[in-house]
């Protein structure tokens, strides 16, 4: 008799407890509880030929963006591989995916994880890993089209039915299909209310819109259900800081950071990125952060050479860029990602495309310029393909504008805060960056006009606030 995952696909192992256990992993994945690499490692320990365990495990490493990763996604490739002869067409099929990862390949492992995914419909590790690798790659249209190809393949008594509608939320909201986005991820969520990916897929939406009140309740009022011993709860603290942050609450975004995302001093790239994001946003604000930096500079000091994902590097700079002892780490990660560009593979052409740019422009901006051409180089409008999500990608936006503002470029600072406003009329900051562009502008004999309308903007944005709240509340 085949042997089968709890969504049908083939197994090549007789093993009935070894499936059993996959399957207990992958839930642990699906919802970042727990930790599924103890999990699937427990299994391998007792069936080291289970050809789909090492398949998850060298998963598990192509979603950690992490160059310290590398030697084991290898060790769990070359052991799939020992077992090639007598896996499935499937199972080479991972193996395959991991690989090009491991190469370098980085989009060929994604669209191979995705034509696994086109065969088997309901591989639900191939399709969270794809899901995953679309967004490491910021292709936004793929993280809402891929879910939606596979989704009359998924049904309510489908085992992880729940997760795929999470997914295909988030996907939605990044194509800025709000309200579908909204609905699937509530409808996720009463299948499975601990789903932090459908809890952060609603966040977003909240978050683009400038729900901030209602964004903020509905963070604090689930976090029992996603913030317990779960790998991704960082995040999603992280988005409710983002939300206290557009209303201007400084002292709870800090108090947040110390308490839920930057607890400790974890190597952790993912978490180091939301650290540096938010410290950066403040520093952006002109809000001091006391020696926040200090200690998250160290940590990415330690990963100047890693040369392996220009996300990663972005938010380095970021730390180098006003951290202590700051100049020699920035010149040393300039230079390692010169090298870089010419290392082939996919993260060679984002780090020339996009990665090397920014940087250099964060560089620059710490000696007190503002280089609105590499900025605008890596402006999310124009060049997603750094990765991240909007809201991520948000912050090189506000980067342009302030480096606008104080290099005193009226037209690209106007022309940015009105887009801004326009997208998010609800935001107080962005009303407050409108009102500085406008003010930059001002001649003396429209100086009165323009304080004015200073505080007419001002005043516009303290009512939409009380409004929110009225209704929020």
């Amino acid at each position: 008799m085949t042997i089968t995952d709890s969504t049908g696909n083939s197994l090549s192992t007789g093993n009935r407890a070894s499936a059993d256990r996959y399957d207990a992993a992958l839930t642990l994945l699906h919802g970042y509880f727990g930790d599924p690499l103890l999990a699937i490692d427990r299994t391998l320990a007792e069936d080291p030929e289970f050809t789909m365990g090492h398949c998850f495990r060298a998963a598990l490493m192509v979603l950690s963006t992490e160059r310290g990763a590398e030697p084991m996604l290898r060790e769990s490739v070359e052991a799939a591989e020992r077992l090639g002869a007598t896996a499935n067409d499937r199972e080479r099929a991972h193996m395959a995916a991991a690989r090009a990862w491991l190469e370098g390949d980085f989009a060929g492992s994604v669209q191979r994880y995705g034509e696994i995914v086109q065969n088997h419909p309901r591989d639900a590790l191939a399709l969270q890993v794809a899901h995953i690798g679309d967004f490491f790659l910021g292709q936004s249209r793929m993280l809402r089209d891929r879910i939606a190809a596979v989704l009359p393949a998924w049904n309510a008594s489908t085992p992880g039915y729940g997760f795929v509608l999470g997914m295909h939320a988030f996907g939605l909201e990044e194509c800025a299909e709000y309200g579908q986005a909204e609905e699937t991820g509530r409808r996720a969520l009463q299948i499975n209310p601990r789903d932090p990916w459908a809890v952060h897929a609603v966040a977003h939406v909240m978050e683009m819109q400038g729900r901030q009140p209602e964004g903020i309740r509905w963070l604090e009022d689930s976090a029992g259900n996603w913030a317990p011993d779960n790998g991704f709860a960082y995040h999603n603290w992280w988005h409710l800081a983002l939300l206290y942050l557009d209303l201007g609450d400084h002292a709870r975004v800090l108090k947040l950071y110390d308490e839920a995302i930057r607890a400790d001093d974890s190597q952790i790239v993912l978490q180091m990125i939301d650290a540096s994001a938010m410290l950066w946003r403040l520093h952006l604000r002109g809000i001091d952060v006391g020696d926040r930096w200090k200690p998250l500079l160290a940590a990415w000091t330690l990963r100047i050479d890693e040369r392996y994902y220009a996300f990663n590097d972005a938010h380095a700079m970021m730390a180098f860029a006003v951290g202590p002892g700051r100049r020699e780490c920035a010149r040393r990660l300039i230079e390692a990602l010169e090298h870089r560009v010419d290392d082939g593979g996919t993260n060679a052409m984002m780090t020339r495309d996009v990665g090397l740019p920014l940087p250099c422009a964060g560089r620059i901006r710490s000696r007190g310029l503002f280089a609105l051409h590499g900025a605008a180089a890596a402006d999310p409008v124009h060049r997603p393909s750094i990765g991240g999500s909007h809201a991520q990608r948000d912050l090189i936006h506000l980067t342009l504008i302030e480096a606008a503002l104080r290099a005193n470029r009226t037209s690209v600072a106007r022309a940015i805060a009105d887009e801004r406003v326009h997208d998010k009329p609800s935001s107080p900051f962005n009303w407050n960056l409108l009102s500085r562009a406008r003010d930059l502008g001002a001649d003396a004999a429209g100086a009165a006009e323009a304080n004015q309308h200073a505080l007419d903007v001002r005043s516009n944005a303290t009512a939409r606030l009380r409004a929110m709240l009225a209704v929020a509340a």
